[in-house]
């Protein structure tokens, strides 16, 4: 099983979470900390298990970013009617009783918020986490990007149907030279591109590098940029088959609506939607060599700012008194897509969904739809239940399949709870 960017670690063998909390293990503690207690970007260790700990939530003090402003707006009011949680009970994928507290320890939970019916009636947060201190968003980034691209279709800015080639004429020779725009946003593409972790060789670790996402040796001679990287992907496969889980979809829709609006995607997550939420902080994203944000994973935001952006998804894409989005957009997304494509990727512990935007949608019956991150990261809400659950975590496995049998019960149990 793979842990933080690759290294390994068998799923029997996971540390205990108590043990690995960054506050207790004095993880950049002290002035200056002592020498075995440094986390630094140069040697990869901001990517090793438990230091990520720390790390997830100080992605500013590692590496370069470009920042989203909030606005002059006062920050919104999240309404309080705090609950006790902890003891709800479910039984989890083998039979075994668990509570709410139980799954956010066995889950590595940096901090979590639930609202319901537009009130904040959880929210904890655990070890060095803070309310005002940004967390990594990994993968959740992909739908800000994909949210950002269905409001700029259903505005007509934004052709779905165009031929990629309408906007990146630079790809016409790359996987992406006879794709439409709509198969890169569902992530239909037939693309030469790896995502799975525990392979070293997967190119998931080059479009890292390429990004200045992981520390790169004297000799390395390969693509330092996202655009580089991009250029040289090959085709692999057809278009519109299968759903394919590849971030390097979202880096194209990505360059896609920046191209398309002319703005960078900080300018354009700002005025479209940070500034009209009344966030509480700035987010930021991660950048590459030339300050390119890094759509497929780089967003860091603050627990409370990502729960009014899921409530306002929500909501249809109303929040804060005024109409942030089209509801057209957010309707496009929480339709899904194709089921039949979304099934042949195999997600075992996700049966039922599909992907649309960049969203992930259950198809149950709640109605619910995600953004999902390795680590644990997520946006989940559930109109039926009128609630919202935002998590951040720093699990040492990345894909979600090892948290999600025991979340998803978790979640479902919440619901119930919450609708009596």
């Amino acid at each position: 099983m793979t842990t933080a960017f690759g290294s390994t670690i068998a799923q029997t063998a996971l540390p205990d979470p108590v043990s690995t909390d960054p506050k207790s293990l004095g993880w950049m503690q002290g002035f200056p900390p002592a020498p075995d207690k440094v986390i630094k970007f140069s040697n990869g260790s901001n990517y090793q298990f438990p230091r990520t700990r720390w790390s997830f939530s100080h992605g500013r003090e590692l590496g370069a970013t470009s920042n989203v402003w909030h606005g002059h707006l006062p920050a919104s009011v999240l309404p309080q009617a705090p609950a006790n949680l902890d003891g709800i009970s479910y039984t989890d994928d083998k039979g075994v009783t668990m509570t709410w507290a139980d799954m956010l320890n066995l889950t590595y939970t940096d901090s979590v918020l639930v609202m319901h019916k537009g009130k904040v009636v959880y929210e904890k947060y655990f070890g060095i986490s803070k309310p005002q201190l940004p967390h990594i968003a990994m993968s959740v980034t992909k739908s800000f990007v994909g949210t950002l691209a269905a409001t700029m279709a259903v505005e007509g800015t934004l052709d779905p149907s165009a031929q990629v080639t309408t906007y990146l004429p630079e790809l016409k020779d790359t996987a992406y030279g006879d794709a439409t725009v709509r198969q890169v946003m569902d992530m239909t593409i037939g693309v030469q591109y790896s995502e799975n972790y525990a392979d070293p060789k997967a190119e998931i670790w080059d479009y890292a590098r390429s990004g200045g996402l992981l520390p790169t040796a004297p000799t390395y001679d390969g693509p330092r940029t996202f655009y580089d990287f991009l250029m040289k992907l090959k085709k692999e496969g057809n278009h519109d088959e299968a759903f394919a889980y590849k971030t390097v979809n979202a880096e194209v829709l990505a360059w896609i609506i920046k191209r398309a609006s002319g703005k960078s995607l900080s300018d354009l997550l700002s005025e479209r939607i940070w500034q009209k939420l009344g966030v509480d902080n700035d987010a930021y994203f991660a950048v590459d060599s030339i300050g390119t944000e890094q759509g497929g994973g780089g967003l860091n935001l603050t627990l409370r700012d990502m729960a009014r952006f899921g409530e306002m998804m929500r909501l249809d894409g109303k929040f804060n008194g005024q109409q942030i989005l089209p509801k057209a957009a957010v309707e496009d997304i929480r339709k899904g897509g194709d089921k039949t494509k979304f099934a042949k990727a195999g997600y075992a512990t996700i049966p039922g969904y599909s992907y649309r935007n960049m969203w992930w949608i259950g198809h149950n019956s709640h109605n619910t739809f995600e953004a999902r991150g390795i680590h644990g990261q997520r946006i989940y809400i559930d109109p039926v239940a009128e609630m919202v659950i935002v998590k951040f975590s720093s699990h040492p496995i990345a894909a979600n399949g090892a948290s999600d049998p025991i979340t998803y019960r978790a979640f479902q149990a919440l619901a119930n709870h919450l609708m009596k």
